[in-house]
C-alpha cells in the first residue's frame, strides 16, 4: 500500500491533497491589460480510458484583476488542438455556468476540463469582458497551456 505522506491525491482531507496538487502542477500564466490568467493542469487517470482512445484532464484557472475597475466575464472561446494537429473551437457564455463580476485586485477562481482522443494536445483562447461602470468592453488572453498525459513520450511543452 502506498504511502499517504508520499502522494497528495491520497489525503483524507481533499482540501489538502488539492493544495498540494497545485503546488507541483504544471502552471502557465499571461497578463493582458493588468488582468493575469494563470491556469494549473491536472492527468485525471481515473476518468482516462487510453485503450478506446479517451484521455481527460481537468484545469483549474484563476483570474486576477490588478486594474483600478470592476469587471464581468461575459463570454470564452477556446481553441482546443489535439496531438494530431486537429482544432476543435469553443464558444459561450461566461464560465462554469457563471459570469463572475471581478472587482480590483479581487480574483475568480474555477475548475473545469477536457478530454480529448489523443494522449497530448494544448489549449489557448479569450475571455471576453465588459466594465459595467463605463460600458468597455476587452479581451483577456488565456495562456497556451499543453495537456500531457503519461500515455505519450513526446510531450508538447
Amino acid at each position: 500500500m502506498p504511502d499517504k505522506s508520499s502522494h497528495p491525491l491520497l489525503h483524507a482531507d481533499p482540501e489538502t491533497a488539492l493544495a498540494e496538487a497545485m503546488e507541483t502542477a504544471p502552471c502557465f500564466s499571461k497578463t493582458t491589460d493588468d488582468v493575469t490568467v494563470t491556469v494549473r493542469t491536472f492527468w485525471l487517470d481515473d476518468q482516462s480510458h487510453p485503450e478506446d482512445h479517451q484521455y481527460a484532464w481537468a484545469y483549474h484557472i484563476s483570474i486576477e484583476n490588478e486594474r483600478k475597475d470592476t469587471f464581468q466575464l461575459l463570454s470564452r472561446s477556446w481553441e482546443i488542438v489535439d496531438g494530431l494537429g486537429r482544432k476543435e473551437h469553443v464558444h459561450g457564455d461566461g464560465v462554469v455556468g457563471e459570469q463572475p463580476v471581478i472587482g480590483p485586485q479581487e480574483q475568480f477562481d474555477y475548475t473545469s476540463g477536457a478530454m480529448l482522443t489523443t494522449p497530448s494536445g494544448f489549449m489557448h483562447g479569450t475571455y471576453h469582458m465588459l466594465e459595467p461602470r463605463s460600458g468597455h468592453r476587452f479581451d483577456v488572453s488565456i495562456p497556451v497551456f499543453s495537456l500531457d498525459s503519461p500515455h505519450d513520450s513526446t510531450l508538447i511543452h
